[in-house]
């Protein structure tokens, strides 16, 4: 970075690095747990007429609220999870899940106020609490990464933090947390809960999802993501459901027309030929429980997984491994604990690449 000392600058952003995975033109990249498969053909013209059809009207604002990708996204809710029960009303949509996550502290936190995750876990959590002026208070998970529902209300009885994130599945150790763990915070919690499933439509049949917690708990606010398995990633959609009352928080702190018209238009797209887009879930399905059943076969720890990635380890020194993986083209993610990688599920040729240079490596 350039020298920022002459700037006045906030001092609490001061020494500070900008977030990011690493970007570098390799054969292989399993490091930003995309989904691998690319949109088809047929659904690439549909959304290139989609953008079409809003180009014309493009010297106008979109709606401003987005009131038909949020009836679409509550839609595809109440087919994920049978019994959701959600209407466009209960559903809010923004540039990505870090942007929903940006805008829950710009109304529930803030100065003065604090916000509890356990880690390892989302590494975007308590940087966005941090720029939104909030303070951050790091409650550390189980051994296994998983999060014992006594120690995980222990902490938010200590602290009273005004918010709390859950991440389900975990990032980045994959792991899901039963509804009792949730249930759990949401009953000692003086705050809002919020329960990060953006890798939600990888997880492994009979995995519930906290939608399901939804009515009658005000404080809960449950978040998603188009960029995972629905493909997405370049489109920057991400969304939440909540009670409406949580919406219109939130309408008090959201940009004017956040959502671009040819952002919405290509969501609703997506969302139509959805059938399409998450019918390769299945397929990185088996290609993860393939990769955790082959790492473990080689003599390595490898956290459960219901997303579509996996952390694996432990290594005396992980960069190594690291760099031997980058030296025969396949770049993966140095995350999460110290001792471990993470690696995103690809292709079976992807997979395969990665399974050859992590032997070569080891």
């Amino acid at each position: 970075m350039t020298d920022l000392s002459d700037l006045p600058l906030r001092d609490d952003l001061r020494g500070r690095e900008p977030y990011g995975a690493p970007q570098l033109d390799v054969p292989y990249a399993l490091n930003t747990n995309e989904n691998p498969y690319p949109p088809s053909e047929a659904l690439a013209k549909a959304l290139g007429e989609a953008v079409m059809d809003v180009a014309g009207t493009l010297n106008r604002y979109p709606d401003r609220d987005a009131v038909a990708l949020r009836a679409d996204l509550a839609a595809f809710l109440n087919a994920d999870t049978p019994g959701a029960g959600l209407t466009g009303d209960r559903v809010w949509a923004a540039n990505g899940s870090n942007e929903i996550i940006q805008q829950i502290l710009q109304a529930f936190g803030g100065p003065g106020r604090t916000a509890l995750g356990f880690e390892p876990s989302y590494s975007m959590h308590p940087i966005i609490t941090a720029v939104s002026g909030t303070r951050w208070i790091d409650a550390s998970r189980d051994e296994d990464f998983g999060l014992d529902p006594g120690r995980a209300v222990a902490a938010v009885e200590e602290h009273r933090p005004d918010v709390v994130f859950l991440t389900s599945p975990n990032n980045p150790t994959g792991t899901s947390l039963p509804l009792e763990t949730i249930e759990a915070v949401l009953d000692a919690a003086p705050g809002m809960v919020v329960v990060d499933e953006a890798y939600a439509e990888f997880r492994r049949a009979g995995t519930p999802s906290a939608l399901t917690l939804l009515d009658g708990r005000p404080r809960l606010i449950v978040t998603r993501t188009m960029s995972k398995a629905f493909a997405m990633a370049g489109t920057r959609l991400g969304y939440l459901a909540a009670g409406r009352a949580v919406i219109d928080a939130l309408l008090l702190v959201r940009l004017p027309y956040h959502l671009s018209a040819v952002t919405q238009a290509v969501a609703r797209t997506a969302l139509a030929h959805g059938d399409e887009l998450l019918g390769t879930v299945d397929a990185l399905r088996r290609e993860r429980d393939g990769l955790v059943a082959w790492l473990r076969g080689e003599g390595l720890a490898v956290a459960d997984s219901d997303a579509n990635f996996v952390l694996f380890g432990r290594f005396p020194d992980r960069r190594r491994v690291w760099e031997g993986l980058l030296e025969r083209g396949v770049l993966i993610r140095e995350v999460g604990p110290p001792a471990w990688l993470r690696v995103s599920v690809g292709t079976p040729d992807e997979t395969a690449a990665f399974r050859t240079a992590l032997k070569e490596s080891l």
